[in-house]
């Protein structure tokens, strides 16, 4: 194709850079708000959702714990129902099986109190329980007091990312290393292969490489992405009876993460976990995956390093969790009293892409921000996945934007 007037010659009116199920649903919205957009999503691996998309627990978020009023909350609880929904239209495996999310101490009441007000303020139906009801639905697990959460949900994440990525042109294997962007003309992107694509926009959906893509285009993100990474681990089979759904302790507000949780999956293993602790790579799924590049990067942040003055405490807490499997299993029985460090295997891991503000802040919202013929999606961990297709019509919506800007 040819924008008239230009002489320049494109590929596709839009180019997604990164091919997990944020990109993919993007794509996916673009599609049915313009039928015949072409759109181009570019990979860098060999095959789709291999990295946030495709390493978390499987959970499809009510909404219950994020500010009322923020993209979060109001992404979060349309995009489970929008998500369950076309599970179901797409036979992709899901469940409703609902959630506890239980206090095991007296401090923790008032803030279980107070995470039930929010979850009726974001329009999440919840039930609030006593040590006799949280028997009936878990009786392995010991709490004061719980909430029933009735919209927490489950499904294949993956699967969801293979339907919605069957419409458009996915080309895999194929890095963004270099951006060239003109005002008026559009942005071409080199792969690592050779390759240049030129389109009329990018969108960055580039998840863990968010920021550095932005810096490519010649954009500030004014944020840099800091990896966590997530360990899990599954129960032995013959102790998975000790779960039968998906419990969560009451989460500290201070930090972005849920605690050591307790999800008895649709493929019939109880995971646990996960913790939270520095990976030393952007895709560090375990300690000895090192990319000095990466180090460099967080070392090299001062805002990192404000973060790190702040929460050390709980970052000493995550890493000793990491090495000990007994003190692992310690942050279980606050839940769940009947398990020993021997019901513990190991499982696979997952990195999350946390936004770390200059300041040392956590950048607890979704991000997104606009230039010239570009749209960046800067700060999407969890609750991403489950908002998936609200996030991609947000997304999607830009991008329109910025290609009807470039036709007046």
């Amino acid at each position: 194709m040819t924008r008239a007037g230009t002489g320049v010659s494109y590929d596709c009116d839009v180019l997604v850079v990164g091919g997990g199920i944020v990109g993919l649903a993007t794509a996916y919205a673009l599609r049915a708000a313009r039928p015949g957009i072409a759109v181009t999503v570019l990979e860098k691996e060999p095959g789709l959702a291999r990295h946030q998309t495709g390493r978390n627990s499987g959970v499809i978020h009510s909404g219950l714990y994020y500010r009322p009023g923020s993209l979060k909350a109001r992404f979060a609880v349309r995009g489970a129902a929008a998500l369950v929904d076309f599970c179901a239209r797409h036979g992709v495996p899901h469940a409703v099986p609902g959630k506890l999310v239980v206090a095991t101490r007296p401090g923790e009441l008032p803030r279980l109190h107070d995470l039930a007000q929010r979850a009726r303020r974001n329009g999440v139906p919840v039930r609030e329980l006593g040590p006799a009801q949280i028997a009936e639905y878990e009786p392995e697990v010991r709490g004061l007091a719980a909430l029933r959460v009735l919209t927490t949900g489950q499904c294949d994440f993956t699967a969801v990312a293979r339907v919605l990525a069957a419409g458009p042109d996915v080309r895999r294997s194929a890095e963004v290393v270099a951006v060239d962007r003109r005002p008026g003309v559009g942005v071409a992107v080199r792969t690592a292969r050779g390759e240049v694509l030129r389109g009329r926009a990018l969108v960055n959906c580039a998840g863990l490489h968010a920021d550095r893509v932005a810096r490519l285009a010649g954009d500030d993100p004014g944020l840099r992405v800091v990896p966590f990474r997530g360990e899990f681990y599954r129960l032995r089979p013959e102790r998975a009876h000790l779960v039968r759904g998906l419990v969560y302790p009451v989460p500290d507000p201070a930090f972005p993460f849920l605690g050591v949780h307790l999800t008895a999956g649709l493929d019939g293993e109880v995971h646990v976990g996960p913790n939270a602790v520095p990976a030393l790579a952007r895709e560090g799924y375990d300690w000895r995956t090192v990319r000095w590049r990466d180090v460099g990067g967080t070392l090299g942040y001062g805002g990192a390093w404000r973060m790190a003055a702040r929460h050390w405490r709980y970052g000493a807490g995550e890493v000793r969790r990491s090495w000990s499997r007994a003190a692992f299993t310690r942050a279980v029985r606050r839940l769940l009293p009947g398990v020993a460090p021997e019901d513990l295997l190991p499982a696979r891991a997952g990195v999350r892409a946390q936004a770390v503000l200059p300041d040392g802040s956590l950048a607890d919202d979704f991000r997104f921000a606009s230039g010239p013929h570009t749209v960046h999606v800067l700060n999407a961990p969890s609750p991403a996945a489950t908002a998936c297709l609200p996030i991609g019509e947000e997304v999607a919506g830009r991008a329109l934007r910025v290609l009807a800007g470039e036709e007046r």
